[in-house]
């Protein structure tokens, strides 16, 4: 497998001939740190579209990148790792616009917030700003089977967290101050993408959804459209003129030698699994 992928260089390579171009990059499915959850389930793995964000940045035929989103969210530190990317892509000159499918909801939504413009499809759900996670409680279940553990800890809440034992109320405390902090975090970033009052925006932010038209009205988007009103929306900002050449970038990598004759080229790439362990994450609960 180690011969089918080309790394950023390669993503570079492939796009160089030709005149101006658009990047679609898609974020499909729960987020997640790394490449994606899994080989037999859809995620977006922050790894794979910071790297194919990255290779448009580098590339100086493409103009603007489309950020393409269908997901209801999920974890706080890859949605900052990919709307840190696109960042950079403005900084770099390039114009970013986020289009939204069926789903594109919390950390989703925050990663939307990066772009210069947000497209919804008018029947869009998206919206739920807020910070979740959970914490399974074991115990009782444990004794039921007869599982016993010993546990040595270097610390008082080095354990903080695990299903076998009710948490205490100092830990209940630490839980929701991290919760609290990404949230607060959550709302700076859409209060300054969307140049809202912050109190505004936590009247928004009670983890409700909203449809794209609902969304709009409430400024949390910039215009109504499908993915191809989204592209030229990037042509307009990018000043290109004429028909542009739009690449979709697809997850994983690129096939050597995948670019074909309308403009477009395909690839594919392996998963990992996800980590164990809490999360904060900015998703559908």
């Amino acid at each position: 497998m180690a011969g089918m992928f080309l790394g950023t260089a390669g993503v570079v390579a492939s796009l160089a001939w030709g005149g101006p171009r658009v990047a679609v990059v898609r974020v499909d499915g729960v987020i997640t740190e790394g490449r994606a959850p899994s080989a037999w389930s859809e995620g977006s793995g922050a790894a794979r579209s910071v790297r194919e964000l990255a290779a448009a940045r580098e590339n100086p035929r493409v103009k603007a990148v489309v950020v393409r989103l269908n997901s209801p969210g999920g974890s706080a530190a890859a949605a900052q790792e990919i709307a840190r990317e696109m960042e950079s892509l403005r900084a770099a000159g390039k114009k970013v616009v986020a289009s939204m499918g069926d789903v594109s909801a919390s950390g989703a939504y925050w990663i939307a917030c990066a772009a210069d413009r947000i497209v919804a499809d008018p029947a869009t759900v998206t919206g739920s700003i807020g910070v979740i996670t959970r914490i399974p409680q074991l115990g009782s279940f444990y004794r039921r089977m007869g599982i016993e553990e010993e546990v040595f800890k270097s610390g008082k809440y080095k354990d903080m967290g695990s299903p076998g034992r009710a948490l205490t109320g100092e830990e209940r405390r630490i839980f929701e101050g991290m919760v609290q902090d990404v949230y607060g975090q959550f709302v700076d970033q859409v209060a300054a993408a969307r140049h809202l009052p912050a109190a505004r925006v936590r009247e928004l932010a009670d983890g409700r959804v909203f449809t794209g038209r609902q969304a709009l009205a409430a400024g949390l988007v910039d215009r109504l459209g499908n993915l191809e009103d989204a592209v030229g929306e990037a042509v307009s900002l990018a000043g290109i003129r004429g028909e542009p050449r739009v690449f979709e970038m697809r997850r994983g990598g690129w096939w050597p030698g995948g670019a074909k004759d309308d403009g477009r080229a395909t690839s594919r790439g392996s998963d990992w699994p996800l980590p164990g362990g809490v999360m904060l994450l900015v998703g559908r609960g």
